[in-house]
């Protein structure tokens, strides 16, 4: 699982006001759960039985607490995709210092979420592992030197845009109209070049010319301006084409930049290279690095109450989170290695399966990289007693 992003934190890309914040771990960690429908429950219950060993190994302490409804549950009790008691939830655990572990939530809840908190940026982690190379369906040749980080907006274009329909003399007719102002691309884009004057100083804008000319204008005016000042040039590339490249040829891509509809594609996409959806995560913030962590996959209501979801890409966010909002490296490390391990022994859920190896259900998924973890923190401490010996 290692990489050029893993060894720094995305969070300091952000704006320059979220500079500095929490560069050491805080004393007091609050991770506030929404544990969402679906096999959301199933799948934040696996990442909060791994914190349990992290705990355990680490000696450390989180306090974890559990907040509303959100999605299809929400709007059945409450009539809303976000309710105000979760919106409530959300907010203070920001203020005192703490990061969201989400669960997935279907309908309009993720964009109101952003929305409500100007989670403008969303970071999605490419690298597909190497103990997962066979179990894709791209030959692990193609994906051998594959990193990327897409750089997604989250709070413009068309999913926070104006809708209605109506009824004519001709029918129902159905609109939709959006925006985005100088100010929403200009911020997203300086995310993003910072990230890739970090990296391999590679950047791909994601647009479409044709098919919307005066937003794909403004895109291209403002990165070309922000990508210069980063001493960079700016890549542009039409969606259509970025959905191709993306699987024939991933290795071209360091750093991608993209409005909410094109990030939300390509970021799916990627799901194929990582060899499952199940196994991708991300983590979206505010200016001042308040964070939410999620997969970058739906509910899975078919898989729900059938423990057989993975919990790969909730147990991924999660190091992600002790990482970026708690500065944590050491224990989200630990977790990324005992995952990785845990394939690598062969223990797999059903969509990464291939010959030779154990299926297991979400559950015993996630007691096993739980088990690695404590089994690492033993092996380490033999191999030190062993040194202080010699």
């Amino acid at each position: 699982m290692a990489s050029v992003f893993q060894h720094q934190r995305l969070i300091n890309f952000l704006a320059a006001e979220s500079s500095g914040r929490q560069s050491a771990p805080v004393s007091r960690q609050i991770i506030g759960v929404l544990e969402g429908t679906g096999v959301g429950p199933a799948v934040i219950a696996s990442a909060l039985q791994v914190l349990k060993s992290v705990e355990q190994v680490l000696n450390l302490k989180f306090e974890v607490r559990f907040g509303g409804l959100i999605g299809e549950d929400a709007i059945k009790e409450h009539g809303q995709w976000l309710p105000e008691d979760t919106m409530e939830f959300c907010a203070d655990v920001f203020q005192l210092g703490g990061a969201i572990l989400n669960g997935p939530g279907g309908g309009r809840y993720v964009y109101d979420l952003r929305r409500r908190f100007d989670l403008f940026c969303k970071f999605v982690p490419v690298v597909p592992s190497p103990e997962l190379a066979r179990a894709g369906k791209i030959s692990p040749q193609f994906l051998k030197d594959v990193d990327m980080l897409i750089v997604r907006d989250n709070t413009g274009g068309v999913y926070q845009g104006q809708w209605g329909d109506r009824a004519t003399d001709k029918g129902r007719v159905a609109e939709h109209s959006f925006s985005y102002s100088e100010g929403e691309v200009h911020r997203l884009i300086e995310v993003a070049a910072r990230a890739a004057a970090s990296r391999r100083g590679n950047l791909y804008v994601i647009v479409k010319d044709g098919g919307v000319p005066t937003v794909t204008a403004l895109w291209r005016d403002m990165s070309m301006a922000v990508a210069r000042k980063h001493g960079l040039e700016a890549k542009f590339m039409n969606i259509d084409l970025a959905a191709y490249e993306l699987i024939q040829n991933p290795t071209r891509f360091d750093v991608i930049v993209a409005p909410n509809l094109f990030g939300d594609i390509i970021a799916d996409i990627c799901g194929v290279l990582v060899s499952s959806r199940g196994v991708t995560f991300s983590g979206n913030f505010t200016p001042r690095g308040h964070g939410v962590y999620q997969t970058n996959h739906g509910c899975a209501h078919d898989l729900a109450g059938a423990d057989i979801a993975n919990p790969a890409g909730q147990i991924l966010s999660l190091a992600m989170l002790l990482r970026e909002s708690f500065a944590l490296d050491e224990a989200a490390t630990l977790i990324e290695k005992a995952l990785a391990e845990t394939w690598h022994a062969g223990w797999r859920t059903a969509d990464l399966a291939e010959d030779g190896c154990k299926i297991l259900g979400t559950k015993a998924m996630a007691d096993k990289v739980a088990e690695q973890i404590l089994r690492s923190a033993e092996n380490k401490s033999l191999h030190e007693t062993r040194v202080a010996v010699d």
